[in-house]
């Protein structure tokens, strides 16, 4: 296998100077874990500008699913770019997006008729689906999570609760939402054991939140991450998602299922919610739906999404050329990609399960697919979090040529590109069990 080749000392010399340019330049409300100035990529690897090469197992925060510069995606874009780049798709007609969107109702589980809004990202997909829950439905409250990330646009933001720096001083929020605890085991809210807890996180909406503050009439939708992303990678048990369809079914309540980061294959399957068998009313997709190009789009059962002509648009939404990236992108997920991730996480998990029992701060390994987090502890028994070793893990990586980040307070994520290789997946663990040994 090709290995990573990096310099002692970072940042290099024409890395120091973009950042000098940067921090004069961009704002400084990114978040940038290492000096890495990104110049190229092929595949799995990244080259900085100062010839620095890197094992990508981020894929641009899991949006680069067939790889950087997958050769068919490109080709598909050059192709529709010398064709047809925009006309705006609220005004006009496109041919892409009819058959992306017939690509994606085929795709998203359940039997019933579906239709496709298109955006430009995540945080756009959700809040398409915030309106739709709230045009349709004409009821004012959502109940969503702890721990979850929906994007920074105010609507999505509303939605989010991930960390407090997101909202400090973007106040006062769409009303009407409120959150509670997910089904988080290894830190139960509640600190009851599954299965004995009987899914108390779902009897606190029914018992507490839907007798108080949201009357269930009165409630919209109820919007969850099938796998929590920003909030540590964290997979609930099965059972969860049983309850909480009950509970929509009998009040008359959405089910949104915001699969902007674990969908599009990620986890081995399509989508997160085939390994639960779920099947929610609306879906929010993004990140790796398009190679890298800008894209989003909110899925719903076609009974739902009625809204008139000028009730939600997107001037930029599904243009064509990030449609052409697109319908590449499913059909080589489809062909080869997702039985890879699913090979490759399983492959990852098989050799990782047992840290926890080896390396006392690794409190826990979880995921699906090729979403995994390493959630990091300063005890394994009392499960303190440790934020600042996952951080140092992260920085260490870096230097040794691997790409990852954090999730959550203390978790390392893994999100390689599904056309990782099993040898590559083998550097990256080896390289984080150096690091995590050497602390």
């Amino acid at each position: 296998m090709q290995r990573p080749k990096v310099a002692k000392k970072f940042p290099g010399p024409n890395a120091e100077k973009i950042l000098r340019r940067d921090r004069r330049l961009i704002s400084p409300s990114y978040t940038r874990s290492y000096p890495a100035v990104i110049e190229s990529g092929e595949g799995c690897w990244v080259w900085d500008v100062d010839g620095n090469k890197f094992l990508d197992f981020n894929a641009g925060i899991a949006v680069c699913s067939t790889g950087h510069c997958h050769p068919e995606v490109v080709a598909a874009i050059t192709k529709q770019a010398a064709k047809l780049i925009h006309m705006s798709g609220t005004d006009y007609y496109y041919p892409q997006q009819v058959e992306l969107a017939e690509s994606l109702v085929d795709a998203v589980p359940g039997a019933a008729a579906k239709k496709v809004f298109f955006c430009n990202s995540g945080a756009e997909s959700v809040e398409a689906a915030a309106k739709l829950a709230r045009h349709v439905q004409n009821r004012p409250y959502f109940i969503a999570f702890y721990g979850a990330f929906h994007g920074r646009t105010m609507g999505a933001l509303s939605l989010t609760a991930s960390k407090n720096v997101q909202k400090s001083r973007f106040g006062p929020l769409l009303s009407g939402i409120f959150h509670v605890p997910y089904a988080y085991c290894y830190r139960c809210a509640y600190h009851l054991e599954y299965p004995s807890c009987e899914f108390e996180c779902v009897k606190y909406i029914e018992n507490q939140v839907m007798r108080t503050v949201a009357p269930p009439e009165e409630t919209a939708a109820i919007v969850v991450e099938p796998v929590q992303g920003e909030g540590g990678y964290i997979v609930p048990p099965r059972m969860f998602f049983d309850e909480l369809a009950r509970v929509a079914r009998q009040h008359g309540i959405l089910l949104v299922f915001d699969e902007v980061q674990c969908g599009m294959g990620r986890t081995g399957r399509m989508w997160a919610a085939d390994h639960f068998d779920a099947v929610p009313d609306i879906f929010a997709v993004a990140k790796g739906i398009a190679s890298g190009m800008p894209l989003g789009a909110t899925v719903a059962r076609a009974d739902l999404m009625t809204w008139p002509p000028g009730a939600h648009a997107s001037t930029f939404g599904g243009n064509p050329v990030a449609c052409a990236a697109a319908l590449t992108t499913i059909a080589l997920l489809e062909e080869e990609l997702i039985a890879n991730a699913a090979r490759m996480g399983a492959f990852m998990m098989d050799h990782m399960r047992e840290w926890p029992q080896r390396i006392p701060q690794v409190g826990q390994v979880r995921g699906l697919g090729l979403m995994i987090a390493i959630e990091l502890v300063r005890d394994p028994d009392t499960r303190e979090p440790a934020p600042e070793l996952r951080d140092r893990v992260v920085q260490m990586a870096f230097e040794r040529g691997l790409l990852v980040l954090g999730a959550g307070d203390n978790s390392v994520r893994l999100c390689p590109p599904l056309i990782i290789t099993r040898e590559q997946c083998a550097f990256a663990m080896e390289t984080l069990e150096e690091c995590l040994i050497i602390k």
